[in-house]
């Protein structure tokens, strides 16, 4: 039977339309931090309640993601995705109507399970549709979301919230996303139309199909690598607005969207020229990713130290746009690493632990850790520590080259 999932025609508006969720789902989170400075007044809060908000989202998103990743693994991958498209958006919608601070901190949480069944599943998904050599380019293409939705996050959430009040710009954000769910709902998955999942036995309890990927030693360096990236990535991504606003004396429009723009400059070109010379390198090296990667955190810390330290505003802005450049070198190199080590029985439950471990030992305390270190030395002294996680960063990229080779032939063999 021909596979008509695996058409280029197809397999084109897949990533199109997975695209498209991947973007709302960045849209939606990073809208929160635009407009932080509007919750903290209205709601009288101190850096650290502002900084829960996030972990909140990020703790419910990693613990809920090994169970729903077992699941992607063993159900019908495009109708979890759905589910969850659908139930972070009627979260987002909810915000909008949070009376206080408990209500909203319940209504973010929900947002992470929602988030979480579209993550595990997604990035599995979108590489059965291409072949193996286009990976990273095409899951490059895939992360861009990363960049382009936060920034649009950013520039929603700093004009809607400055014209029209923050829980106005969650209602209009939260609407879309239940039409992208529907359109979702019929997708269709190339290894069901292969007949790959119904012949597949189910050989793995959960327990034993997590013991294996923590044996991998190339998929656990390569996830403290990511872990370490995210810790600094989503501690500035949320407090840059609140720094740009505090000490640069930008109001939150302004300052949002030169944020967003800069973000979506470089996260554009960074994961662009990441994942095309990703490609290009793994055809020489089996470790062509991970030395994207690691050459690119290690370039872009001193621009990091240097726009955090400057007091000048355009070369704070300037060498932002540099460090984001470098950094987001890693968005579709180090991804397609977990697909390249992980076999396609098991993909979905690698991305769940993946997801798990770099919002744990990540984005799920520095939001916290950075506000709380915001009311004892500063904010600009707190956003200091995010440097050297970078710096970490390359150090296990590096470390990941030994082990790379090994696993990845470990994967076809098996």
């Amino acid at each position: 039977m021909t596979n008509d999932s695996r058409s280029p025609a197809y397999s084109r508006y897949a990533l199109a339309l997975l695209l498209a969720v991947n973007l709302l789902n960045y849209i939606d989170r990073q809208i929160l931090y635009a407009v932080f400075p509007l919750i903290k007044s209205d709601f009288q809060l101190s850096d650290t309640a502002l900084g829960l908000l996030g972990s909140a989202f990020m703790v419910c998103y990693m613990c809920s993601a090994p169970l729903l990743g077992w699941l992607g693994d063993r159900g019908n991958r495009v109708q979890l995705a759905s589910c969850g498209v659908a139930v972070w958006s009627l979260a987002t919608a909810l915000s909008g109507f949070a009376p206080g601070y408990r209500s909203l901190l319940a209504a973010r949480t929900v947002v992470g399970i929602g988030e979480a069944s579209f993550g595990t599943v997604s990035p599995g998904l979108v590489a059965d549709f291409f072949s193996k050599e286009r990976r990273g380019q095409v899951l490059s293409y895939f992360y861009l979301a990363i960049p382009v939705g936060s920034a649009i996050g950013y520039l929603l959430g700093g004009q809607l919230g400055y014209h029209f009040g923050w829980k106005s710009a969650f209602l209009m954000v939260g609407a879309p996303g239940l039409i992208l769910a529907f359109a979702v709902w019929f997708l269709r998955d190339p290894q069901i139309v292969a007949g790959i999942r119904q012949e597949r036995p189910i050989r793995k309890s959960l327990a034993a199909g997590y013991r294996a990927l923590f044996r991998n030693r190339s998929f656990v360096v390569n996830t403290l690598a990511m872990a370490a990236m995210t810790f600094a990535i989503g501690g500035l991504a949320q407090w840059m607005p609140s720094f740009l606003y505090r000490i640069h004396h930008l109001d939150v429009a302004r300052g949002n969207t030169l944020f967003g723009a800069i973000t979506v400059l470089a996260g554009i070109t960074g994961t662009l020229a990441g994942g095309w010379l990703g490609d290009r390198l793994q055809q020489k090296t089996c470790k062509g990713y991970l030395l994207v990667s690691g050459w690119g955190f290690l370039i872009g810390t001193p621009i990091a130290v240097y726009a955090i330290a400057t007091d000048s505003l355009a070369g704070c802005l300037t060498a932002m746009f540099f460090a984001e450049f470098f950094l987001f070198f890693n968005t579709g190199p180090l991804n397609t690493v977990i697909v390249n080590v992980s076999s396609s029985s098991c993909r979905a439950m690698a991305f769940a632990v993946n997801i798990f471990f770099i919002h744990a030992l990540g984005d799920a305390v520095s939001p916290t850790i950075l506000g709380w270190l915001s009311d004892l030395w500063g904010l600009r002294s707190a956003l200091l520590v995010t440097p050297a996680a970078i710096a970490l960063a390359a150090v296990f990229c590096f470390l990941c080259t030994r082990h790379i080779r090994q696993d990845m032939e470990a994967v076809e063999e098996a």
